[in-house]
């Protein structure tokens, strides 16, 4: 009886949608990027926040990236070092996927929930050599004109 439910049940189990988490070692840590843009379809869930951002036809760096003030509770992933170093996606793509933190994260850092048709600005990691999706993990967002560390915990 038991072989029969599995073969009922399993081709309903392969219609569900799959969604793969990534863990940090297939992103390249060594190139930070840079993405500014509008927020669409954002998922404010666990295991983290996620949302679509849509990029301007002509990404730029702005010019006070690098002065931008950053969190002291980051200094252990040397933010200003992480601006310094940021750069725009050599890919084209308009829309990108950004993994955010953990909603319990997000909540401690009281960042405020970002809805669709916000403007949003991170800083993070895509995969090495900008390979596969356009999936980029934040180590920053930048909302309302705030700075908030994503991988570390406010004091």
């Amino acid at each position: 009886m038991h072989r029969r439910t599995l073969l009922v049940a399993a081709p309903a189990l392969l219609a569900l949608p799959a969604r793969a988490h990534h863990g940090w070692s297939s992103f390249d840590q060594a190139r930070p990027l840079y993405l500014e843009g509008t927020a669409r379809d954002v998922r404010w869930r666990n295991p983290h926040a996620e949302l679509k951002l849509e990029l301007p036809a002509e990404p730029k760096l702005p010019t006070d990236l690098v002065a931008r003030s950053l969190p002291p509770q980051s200094a252990p992933v040397d933010g200003p070092a992480l601006l310094k170093a940021a750069q725009l996606p050599t890919r084209k793509d308009r829309v990108w996927e950004v993994e955010l933190a953990p909603l319990s994260r997000m909540g401690a850092w009281q960042v405020p929930e970002i809805k669709a048709g916000d403007r949003v600005a991170v800083l993070g990691f895509t995969f090495a050599a900008e390979k596969g999706d356009a999936i980029l993990r934040a180590e920053y967002v930048f909302v309302g004109g705030r700075a908030y560390g994503l991988r570390s915990s406010p004091a």
